[in-house]
């Protein structure tokens, strides 16, 4: 069977194709997926270069999705020829958080998805969107999921709330489309105008240069008429937090969801306390958020932004273009 492994030393340069045994036939409970996509995420770089811990051999890449070519005994959610999507967290199905690690994270503890083939349980997947691609669908189960608890499930967010997202990344996109959908009012942020203005097309109602405004905490919360804004979908950490709890309201909601500018920082403890905002972090979803998510895509018929596609042998490059921060949505792996 055809897959990307995780080299030694751990680098682009060592991240090779490799062969393993095929999976064979899915046993009780068990699905066999034929993997047709993925998509890349900051934390799937940070398991191929080290950053996330010793991951040498292991076959990368946490979300995944294709078609079910064999169902085991006790599978009834599942028939031959759906398409589904796997699952960040494939042990947590259902309720509050149940794990704080990676230590079952497909990609990272366990062998992921940059491989022609699984054989999984079939609570590791939900059914994909209708009419999505593989490529499509697994957007949904990092980035996706991720936006959609951030701003729905724990948000609360209600049509008139105003949203301020950081940057033009998988999850900052997903997050633009998933609050237009349920009719909120949208603050983006970039270094690039020409992203900016994508951003507006898919419905941005501010734009903000972050390059030649460095302080938008101030200018989005000028912009909401001094309230500040009622979300903040985090992605930055550290370098952004200040400015993020700048621009939110008094009582207002800020999800702590990214490490970009590094793993611990200063946190502005008075100026917290002073706005009485919620600061919360937040690794993925549940498969039931995740299940939930998948309806609200069908109801609503929006797609995900897939900036490229790239093959699977291509991987490195793929990891590569995303290193550069030149993309604009999701970059996608066609396997």
């Amino acid at each position: 069977m055809r897959t990307m492994i995780v080299g030694n030393p751990m680098n682009l340069d060592q991240l090779a194709a490799g062969e393993r045994e095929d999976p064979g036939q899915p046993g009780p409970g068990e699905i066999r997926v034929k993997v047709q996509g993925s998509s890349l995420n900051f934390h799937d770089l940070g398991v191929v270069t080290g950053r996330m811990g010793e991951a040498s051999g292991r076959i990368p890449l946490a979300d995944g999705a294709g078609t079910v070519e064999a169902i085991g005994a006790d599978v009834s959610e599942f028939a031959v020829g759906d398409m589904v999507v796997s699952c960040f967290f494939p042990d947590w199905q259902d309720g509050t958080p149940t794990v704080g690690d990676f230590s079952r994270t497909p990609g990272d503890g366990i062998d992921g998805f940059a491989r022609d083939a699984v054989v999984l349980p079939a609570t590791a997947f939900t059914r994909a969107p209708k009419g999505y691609d593989a490529v499509e669908a697994a957007t949904i189960t990092t980035a996706g999921l991720t936006a959609w608890r951030a701003l729905v499930v724990d948000g609360k967010l209600k049509a008139g709330d105003t949203v301020l997202l950081l940057g033009t990344g998988g999850v900052s996109i997903w997050a633009l489309q998933i609050a237009k959908m349920m009719g909120a009012v949208v603050a983006i942020t970039s270094s690039s105008d020409e992203k900016l203005a994508r951003a507006k097309a898919l419905g941005a109602d501010f734009c903000l240069n972050y390059g030649t405004t460095p302080g938008w905490g101030k200018a989005i919360a000028d912009w909401t008429g001094g309230r500040g804004v009622d979300h903040v979908v985090e992605v930055g950490g550290p370098g952004t937090l200040a400015q993020s709890i700048e621009a939110v309201r008094v009582g207002g909601h800020i999800s702590l969801i990214g490490v970009l500018t590094g793993g611990a920082g200063e946190v502005p403890t008075a100026a917290l306390m002073s706005r009485q905002a919620r600061l919360q972090g937040l690794i993925v979803g549940s498969r039931r958020e995740q299940q939930e998510f998948v309806r609200a895509l069908d109801a609503s018929g929006i797609r995900p932004v897939v900036d490229r596609r790239f093959p699977l042998e291509q991987l490195a490059e793929a990891f590569r273009y995303e290193t550069s921060g030149g993309h604009f949505g999701k970059i996608g792996i066609e396997v």
